[in-house]
This record gives C-alpha cells, sequence and structure tokens, in this order.
C-alpha cells in the first residue's frame, strides 16, 4: 500500500506527542506507579492476563503511561515482553496446589472445606460509595481500620493455607465424567510459533487466556443466549496463589525434589460442568458430564467463567460461530484486533482516490447510457 508523504509530519508529529503529554498533566494530578497499582487491582489483573506477562509493577506503569487505555496497555506489555530472554521453562504445576484465597461452587451447596467467599464485588449494594471522594483525607481512621480487619484475619484460619480437594473429583469417583488419557505431549508456545488450524487444546486455552476480556465474555454470552448452546453449571470457581517452580539447569534429571521455588502468581481458575450425551458400543445413550476449563493471571472471574464456556464449545465443534475455532481465537485478541482497526486512521490516499475514480467513472458511463 502506498502513502503520499506529507510535507512537515515529523514537526506534526512531535507536536502531538506534547499534547498528549500535556493531556496526561494538565490537571496538575501526577499518578504514583505505587498509587496505580494499589488501587487499580482488578485493570492491572485484567491487563497482565491479556499481555501475558505477570508483573504488577510494570503493568501499572504501563497503565499510567497509557493513561488507562486498556489496549495500549496490553501493547505496551506485550512489546516490553517481547524482549525480555526466555531463561528457564516451570515445572508443570497442578492446580490442586493453588493456596486458596477464595472459593466457591454453584454446582453444590456443602463442599469439603466450605464456600470461600473472599475478596468480591459480587456481595456489594453496586452503589457508588460518596465516601470515597475524600478517603486520602482520612488517613487515620483509614490505618485504624486495616489494623482492625488484619488482626481479625490472623485470629482467623489464614485461607492462604489451605488446600482443598477438587469439587469435579468427587464426580469423577462417581464414574460421572468422561474419562480421558493425560495428554504429555509438550504443548505448542503460540507466542513463539505462528498459529495453524486445526489447533491443540494447550494452543487455545493459551489465546483464550490472553484474550481480550470484553470479547472472550462476549462470545461466550452468544453461546449462552444460543449460537453455540454451551449452558453449563460452574463446579468449581478458585481464586488463589499458585506456586511455581524451575528445575536447576546443571540437572538434566531433576526431579520435584530438586527444583527451586520463584514465588507464586494469583490466578483464577473456573471448571464449570456441562451433561453431555454419550453413545455407548451397544448403540445406547448415556448420560455423562464434562467440563469446561478456563484459567488467567489475576482474580479474573467473569474472563475464567467465559473461558471455560468457549473452551467447551470449541472442543464441540459444530455449526455455530462459537463453535468456530479460527472465528474465535483470530478475533479475541486485543492488539491483533485493535492495531488492524487503527491502521485505518492511517493515510489511505492513494487507495481512496482509486475507488473515487472508479465511482466517477461508473456514473459516467450510467449517466452517458441514459442519454
Amino acid at each position: 500500500m502506498a502513502y503520499v508523504a506529507v510535507k512537515g509530519g515529523r514537526e506534526a508529529i512531535n507536536a502531538a506527542i506534547e499534547r498528549l503529554k500535556y493531556e496526561r498533566l494538565k490537571k496538575g494530578g501526577i499518578l504514583d506507579v505505587n498509587d496505580v497499582e494499589a488501587g487499580l487491582r482488578g485493570l492491572i489483573d485484567q491487563v497482565m492476563s491479556e499481555a501475558s506477562l505477570y508483573d504488577e509493577t510494570l503493568a501499572a506503569l504501563a497503565v499510567k503511561q497509557a493513561e488507562g487505555n486498556q489496549d495500549e496497555v496490553v501493547f505496551l506489555l506485550r512489546a516490553f515482553r517481547s524482549t525480555v530472554p526466555r531463561k528457564y521453562y516451570t515445572r508443570v504445576t497442578q492446580s490442586d496446589t493453588i493456596d486458596v484465597e477464595r472459593r466457591i461452587s454453584a454446582s453444590f451447596k456443602d463442599i469439603a472445606g466450605g464456600q470461600i467467599l473472599g475478596a468480591a464485588h459480587d456481595y456489594t449494594h453496586r452503589l457508588i460509595d460518596f465516601d470515597l471522594m475524600d478517603e486520602a483525607n482520612r488517613p487515620e481512621e483509614i490505618t485504624q481500620w486495616l489494623e482492625s480487619f488484619e488482626k481479625r484475619a490472623d485470629s482467623d484460619q489464614a485461607a492462604a493455607e489451605l488446600k482443598l480437594p477438587k469439587v469435579v473429583d468427587y464426580l469423577k469417583k462417581e464414574g460421572l465424567m468422561l474419562d480421558y488419557e493425560n495428554n504429555d505431549d509438550e504443548p505448542k508456545d503460540i507466542t513463539m510459533q505462528p498459529l495453524t488450524f486445526p489447533t491443540s487444546r494447550s494452543e487455545r486455552l493459551q489465546i483464550l487466556t490472553r484474550g481480550q476480556a470484553g470479547a472472550v465474555s462476549a462470545l461466550a454470552y452468544a453461546s449462552l443466549r444460543g449460537f453455540g448452546m454451551v449452558h453449563p453449571t460452574v463446579g468449581e470457581l478458585r481464586v488463589g496463589q499458585l506456586p511455581v517452580y524451575v528445575d536447576p539447569p546443571y540437572l538434566s534429571d531433576a526431579g520435584e525434589d530438586d527444583s527451586y521455588f520463584l514465588g507464586s502468581v494469583r490466578i483464577t481458575e473456573t471448571e464449570s460442568i456441562i451433561p453431555v450425551t454419550v453413545k455407548q458400543p451397544d448403540g445406547s445413550s448415556k448420560q455423562k458430564l464434562e467440563f469446561g476449563y478456563g484459567i488467567c493471571f489475576g482474580q479474573n472471574e467473569t474472563k475464567a467463567i467465559a473461558m471455560s464456556i468457549l473452551d467447551r464449545c470449541l472442543e464441540k465443534k459444530g455449526e455455530y460461530p462459537t463453535n468456530n475455532e479460527e472465528f474465535v481465537l483470530y478475533h479475541i485478541d486485543s492488539v491483533e484486533s485493535s492495531g488492524f482497526l487503527s491502521h485505518l486512521k492511517l493515510p489511505h490516499y492513494v487507495t481512496f482516490q482509486s475507488e473515487l475514480d472508479a465511482i466517477r467513472k461508473n456514473n459516467k458511463k450510467e449517466n452517458e447510457d441514459d442519454r
């Protein structure tokens, strides 16, 4: 595609960048990165998931730089991620090792360990709290409340120390869940290799967890409304800290006891349960349960549930758009979609002029034929 050079373009671009900086600073408040990290937890978690980069401080810096523009934040974080060398791969981690902070089930009222509500907006009144307007002017009151809460939390059994069994394990023991053999094939890294179809389940889950939260939720909602016909029950939703380990580079046959603990990442995991009809060898049908899976960085509960729905849609195949892996996987990436839409702002002078010429010639020809 050709572009017409615009005289004075560099000066105009520099002036536009200066104006952008002015718009960020003109109200006199300079955001501290620590304040962004402390006060915008939901946004930080969301962009870390979409960027596939777990770094809360770096995410907060990107939020400040992009002035909260989520697509721009993800772009910045992915650009940085592409410059970071990959020195190690972590050991395969079982999600039942999560240190649970929040854990609920919509399938069973009574579960081992109980329902742990944790921190969630689900139980709030969803009304604007105008007391937050002057919260910064009440530091002593806030400090006292924090100290009181932390004392109460210390006196209770710490949820972060709980290792709880999975709800779907009960159903597996009853023989109600479909069984699959473990797949130990090395997963394809979709950030290092081009996407080809058909995809494996590990590729689909990688793309879904990087997907734009609104896009993933919209397609899952479409499935719930009938465009995919997957309406699950949340077997279990967990939020907690997932420990991460790496093997020492000097041991080729390192075992679990040889690994090093690097730290923990907060994740949200969802296992949704879906009834399915299974054909038996004798031609009869039998009811079983299947589950869709969702997991992502941070506390991203709606996205994790939406992932579990689309996971099942793409496994199921079918005639609906949400069963089409190319349709779903190509259209949920925020960087890809926003980048392609934003390119329409670039000069298209030559192509548009050619379209105008074609329309004018066509109209002129039709007018002459009418005479």
